[in-house]
């Protein structure tokens, strides 16, 4: 399974952060159940790569990634984890060369039309727009759609429920990320079913 198989196996991809194992196990299941398969998991915590090596064993249907790899040496350990595509918030050919190596699918970190020429020119043309909103959002995706259309984007940061479906009506977005399907109340109180609810909302937006 290549990067474009993962980004159109749905059209949201939450962006998810764990404390703990169990915390990763629970919301990956009520995800799962509300229809959303490809999960990225952020290595913003400690017990990120424990979280990752559980939950991509939890079912043939999950894709499970790392995002926020922002050094060579992390491929390879997402790789070992059990990691079927990596994330970055920005691109390095040092970074993508790593990726290549390990055998990683990589969705690289694009915000400029210089981050795309360079991304395009180690053979990524299916990229992470962010961070989104910040940098423009739907009008800078409509801008660099005229000198990049053959490249595919994911945005993330900054999208919410109510702005997802203008982003995916744009020719050039496979896909949007983002962490709303997760609110921090709703996993603090354990509401595995109001997550689960998000995640059928989220599955079932239309695109292009």
């Amino acid at each position: 399974m290549d990067i474009n198989d993962i980004v159109r196996a749905g059209p949201v991809v939450p962006v998810l952060q764990f404390d703990h194992v169990e915390q990763g196990e629970q919301v990956a299941r009520a995800l799962l159940a509300g229809g959303v398969r490809v999960l990225e998991i952020t290595l913003r915590t400690p017990a990120a790569m424990d979280v990752i090596r559980h939950v991509a064993g939890l079912s043939d249907e999950l894709i499970v990634g790392v995002g926020t790899l922002t050094r060579p040496e992390e491929m390879a350990q997402a790789v070992a984890a059990g990691a079927r595509f990596g994330v970055s918030p920005g691109y390095t050919s040092a970074l993508g060369a790593a990726a290549r190596a390990a055998g990683l699918p990589l969705l690289p970190g694009v915000v400029t039309p210089s981050d795309i020429l360079a991304a395009l020119a180690d053979g990524y043309d299916t990229v992470k727009f962010f961070p989104a909103e910040p940098s423009g959002g739907v009008p800078m995706l409509k801008a660099l759609y005229g000198p990049f259309r053959q490249v595919r984007f994911c945005p993330t940061g900054g999208i919410s429920a109510e702005s997802a479906p203008t982003y995916l009506a744009q020719p050039n977005v496979v896909c949007v990320g983002g962490s709303w399907l997760t609110p921090k109340a709703l996993v603090d109180a354990k509401d595995w079913d109001g997550i689960t609810r998000l995640a059928r909302a989220a599955s079932a937006l239309p695109r292009r």
